[in-house]
């Protein structure tokens, strides 16, 4: 692989945390609501994640999109809303010829707090060490940071 800088990180769900990391190492990190509201149809989630996509990549030349890889879901909804996101993930970067890859739960937890079983609260906690002052918006954030720092860890160039 070439060379890797710039990282876009996806928690995917309804509550989608995101995670840039930028040329200069600088992390950026927030949390998408993909929930349509009341009045508008189920497809707007989809809608409203290319919109996040384009706005969060403008004028980024990403070299990678890591996502966290659910191979479990406790509801038939969180699986159909997971698959569309990735589906939508991996269209846009064909269309754009940006690498991506998907990395296990139990690997990001691991990477993170040295257990792959780590609950939500540990992660953030591990989040709140591993970036000192930063305060997150919830887990979703969070996991997205680590899924970004396992992505830098493994694929990233040096900032050496």
């Amino acid at each position: 692989m070439s060379s890797v800088d710039v990282i876009l990180a996806i928690d995917p769900g309804t509550r989608c945390g995101w995670a840039l990391r930028l040329h200069t190492g600088t992390i950026m990190s927030g949390v998408w609501d993909l929930k349509q509201s009341r009045h508008e149809g189920a497809g707007m989630r989809w809608v409203y994640l290319r919109k996040f996509l384009r706005q969060v990549l403008d004028g980024q030349n990403c070299d990678m999109i890591a996502y966290e890889e659910v191979r479990r879901h406790l509801g038939t909804d969180a699986a159909h809303i997971y698959g569309g996101i990735v589906a939508i993930l991996q269209e846009h970067c064909e269309q754009a010829k940006i690498p991506y890859t998907a990395i296990p739960v139990a690997t990001i937890k691991k990477h993170a707090t040295g257990k792959g079983n780590a609950d939500k609260d540990a992660m953030v906690r591990a989040a709140q060490r591993r970036w000192p002052g930063w305060v997150p918006e919830d887990d979703n954030e969070a996991d997205a940071r680590w899924i970004l720092d396992k992505a830098v860890a493994d694929y990233a160039t040096s900032m050496e």
